[in-house]
Parts: structure tokens; C-alpha cells; sequence
């Protein structure tokens, strides 16, 4: 199981984890495509500078996922998935919420809330 953030939180805990992100987008053949982004808040999306590979993926299908990494000692990384749009002037990605979870990390205390792992 996981532990739901509420997106109204959202912002709170983005800014606990800090500045950077690894954003991560799929290409035609399904292949990941994975790039460290610092996103920032507007609106209600989060827009971050990307390049032609990232931009195509999002045009192509809309979806994307943002990790923050777990700081050194901490149980849990934040993942955010959303739907994407490519803005062009300048060219970046807007990803807009629509589900948010804090995982578990493997080398976490066992009792705590953790997403099941399929593969």
C-alpha cells in the first residue's frame, strides 16, 4: 500500500524533497526516457526547460511522472504522475497532477506503508 498525498498538499511536500526531480516520459516503442529536471509551480501544473526527445514523448502521449529522490536516512521518495503538455515558447513541458504517492524505499522499516512491487 502506499501512502496517498493529497494534491492540495502537494506543494508542501515537493518543497521538503527540494529542487530537483528526475522526470520520466515514454517514447513511441514504449522505451523510457528519463531526464533530471528543478520544475517549479505554475499555476497548477508544474512547468520545467526540455528537449526535443522529452517534448516529442509528452506531445506524442500526454503522460509523464516526476520522481523526487529520498534524501540520505529518509523512508520514502515522492512520485507524481500527470498529464503533459509541450509549450513552445520557450520549449518546455507542463505536467499537470492527477495522482501523487509517497513509495517506500526497499532499505525502509519493513513496517511501514510501502507500494507492492510487480515486477
Amino acid at each position: 500500500m502506499s501512502v496517498a498525498v493529497d494534491l492540495a498538499e502537494l506543494a508542501e511536500h515537493i518543497e521538503s524533497f527540494g529542487p530537483v526531480a528526475y522526470l520520466v516520459t515514454t517514447g513511441e516503442g514504449g522505451g523510457a526516457h528519463v531526464v533530471s529536471v528543478m520544475p517549479v509551480w505554475n499555476d497548477d501544473e508544474l512547468s520545467t526547460p526540455a528537449g526535443r526527445s522529452t517534448s516529442a514523448n509528452v506531445a506524442a502521449n500526454g503522460r509523464a511522472t516526476l520522481l523526487w529522490p529520498a534524501a540520505s536516512g529518509a523512508d520514502y521518495c515522492l512520485l507524481v504522475d500527470g498529464t503533459g503538455r509541450v509549450v513552445e515558447d520557450p520549449s518546455s513541458v507542463a505536467v499537470r497532477p492527477t495522482r501523487a504517492v509517497l513509495h517506500r524505499l526497499p532499505q525502509a522499516d519493513a513496517s511501514l506503508p510501502s507500494c507492492v512491487t510487480v515486477l
